[in-house]
């Protein structure tokens, strides 16, 4: 696990690729670009998967990748407990968490990724209210946490993308990546259902696809970033 990550190094937009389920396509993510991988770790989402099974691919990628656990309102020893099991560097919170758990897990030498979200709470405008490493910032509309490939209008969050580390995510594909990141102008991107040729299973011509067009995107200023 890593400690509290900071924005300090100029280059490309970086992308997370999350709701991985198989190691090879793990690692074929990686193999075309992509920067961290995302293990989800909410039964209720079809892109669950187990702590074995995650250690599993944590495993067979090559160093330099970040693995990222999703976690929605799990108890503080739960994801204590996962993170040291699999090998995590992040916890992504997705759901309801208040300020004090983003800082109890900080405070345990664990990077946190908040979400933040347009149309629930926690808001955007509650970023203040906590210590994260980064946001992710999407519109929570969907009718589960996470990988409902709902788009939403991306400029809404452009303020925060210039005051906080900002993830995009949301509705994310390769036809409409590079105008999201001229919009939002976030350090990274997240993309899951916009890759899949079924829940929990990536395309890898999507997924090539998807980083091409991330690689070639325009932004006003060079990113940070996140995961290294």
């Amino acid at each position: 696990m890593t400690g509290h990550s900071e924005i300090d190094c100029p280059g490309p937009c970086q992308v997370k690729v999350c709701g991985l389920t198989v190691a090879d396509e793990a690692l074929g993510c990686v193999e075309l670009g992509a920067d961290a991988i995302g293990l989800v770790f909410y039964p209720p989402s079809p892109r669950f998967i187990t702590a074995v099974a995650a250690r599993e691919i944590g495993a067979s990628l090559p160093p330099g990748v970040r693995k990222v656990g999703v976690f929605v309102d799990a108890p503080f020893l739960e994801i204590m407990k996962m993170a040291q099991f699999c090998g995590l560097d992040f916890v992504q919170l997705h759901g309801g968490e208040p300020p004090s758990m983003v800082e109890a897990l900080e405070s345990a030498g664990i990077s946190v990724i908040k979400a933040l979200f347009s149309e629930r709470k926690p808001l955007l405008s509650e970023a203040q209210n906590y210590r994260a490493s980064a946001f992710l910032v999407e519109s929570g509309a969907g009718p589960i946490p996470g990988g409902a490939g709902i788009g939403w209008e991306w400029r809404a969050g452009a303020a925060l993308a210039g005051e906080k580390p900002c993830i995009l995510a949301g509705g994310l594909t390769p036809q409409n990546v590079s105008e999201a990141i001229g919009q939002f102008e976030p350090v990274a991107v997240d993309v899951s259902s916009g890759v899949e040729s079924a829940p929990g299973r990536k395309d890898m011509e999507k997924v090539r696809a998807f980083i091409e067009a991330v690689r070639n995107s325009k932004q006003r200023s060079a990113p940070g970033r996140i995961f290294q």
